[in-house]
């Protein structure tokens, strides 16, 4: 295919998701032994009865993928969704906002079976948020829904690791993927959450390896990757599984890893972290960005802790500002070319 005929620089293939966002103490995770730090799957009933013990903040489309396109449109780029959503309120908030933020959303939702997914994400006064997802209709994501035509005419393909815990979702990921490859487009990867790698590990590694050209995590979950306890040397394993990977550390920044090189990105300082929902999404949003412009590595992982660093300013993973604006402002303060 001929490089005019792209229209999309990304497509991302994600769980449709409606974050509900709210503000708790430590103390309404521990009576209640629910975990702090990651993302814990919840069934329909006990999702209930989270939500009725909160005051919610609000209702936000979510999923990782889904929140590093908006991110990306947010930056300028041309950018389109895949997930499952059924045809109800929540649905319909989901759909809404997604064509808000300037993606294109083709995907058939469900008439009937479970409800639109959800995930309410429980923020703590140290910013670190807690996630109890209902996966619901984007369970129910098929080969099917992949559509070989808009990644044919898209640059990137950006799938979730989220997309492991169901099988049929994991079916839909490798045919993603090897549409990708077959039409000559990138496959990037970001790994969502230390404990779904845990879960599906090996699995893991072998798509990776054998699927993926640009790889996201953290630091944990890098290590859960490898089953390490050593960053430095779980940095050093990347080579043998993937071309290019950016690992985020929180404040410490983050390391581009592209065969034996490595580099390493402070990161952006910001007054006051009051939320860190969707931090990485928004890294992975301005790294391709930079990418898709021909940026240099250590730039696209500068763009991508700007990206990080609006969010984690506000409660949602979504952008309040246009990130354009705010990351070239950004770049030009530094002296670097906007």
């Amino acid at each position: 295919m001929n490089k005019e005929e792209i229209i999309y620089d990304v497509l991302g293939i994600g769980n449709a998701i409606v974050d509900v966002l709210a503000k708790v103490g430590d103390g309404f995770l521990t009576e209640r032994n629910l975990c702090k730090g990651s993302m814990t799957l919840l069934g329909a009933r006990e999702a209930g009865e989270i939500y009725n013990d909160i005051i919610p903040e609000g209702e936000v489309s979510g999923g990782s993928a889904a929140n590093t396109v908006a991110g990306l449109a947010s930056l300028g780029a041309d950018c389109a969704f895949i997930g499952k959503v059924h045809d109800d309120e929540l649905g319909q908030v989901f759909k809404r906002q997604v064509a808000g933020a300037g993606i294109d959303y083709f995907t058939e939702p469900l008439w009937e079976g479970p409800a639109t997914g959800r995930s309410i994400v429980l923020v703590t006064p140290d910013a670190t948020r807690s996630m109890f997802t209902y996966l619901g209709a984007s369970s129910r994501l098929t080969e099917d829904d992949i559509d070989e035509n808009l990644i044919k005419v898209s640059n990137v393909i950006f799938l979730e690791g989220y997309l492991w815990d169901d099988e049929q979702s994991k079916k839909a990921v490798k045919k993603a993927a090897d549409l990708a490859h077959h039409h000559n487009r990138q496959v990037a990867f970001t790994l969502s959450d230390e404990a779904c790698v845990k879960r599906h590990r090996e699995e893991i590694v072998d798509f990776v390896k054998n699927h993926v050209d640009v790889l996201f995590a953290n630091e944990d979950e890098l290590l859960a990757l490898f089953d390490e306890t050593d960053f430095m040397k779980a940095l050093d394993l990347l080579k043998n599984i993937v071309e290019l990977s950016a690992i985020t550390r929180d404040a410490r920044g983050s390391v581009v890893v592209k065969n034996r090189i490595k580099i390493f990105v402070e990161a952006e300082k910001v007054d006051e972290v009051v939320d860190s929902t969707g931090a990485g999404d928004l890294y992975a949003a301005g790294f391709l960005y930079g990418m898709s412009k021909g940026r240099s590595l250590g730039t696209c992982a500068m763009i991508g802790s700007i990206a990080a660093s609006e969010i984690v300013g506000h409660y949602g993973a979504r952008p309040e500002v246009s990130l354009r604006g705010f990351v070239r402002n950004k770049l030009v303060q530094y002296g670097k070319r906007a």
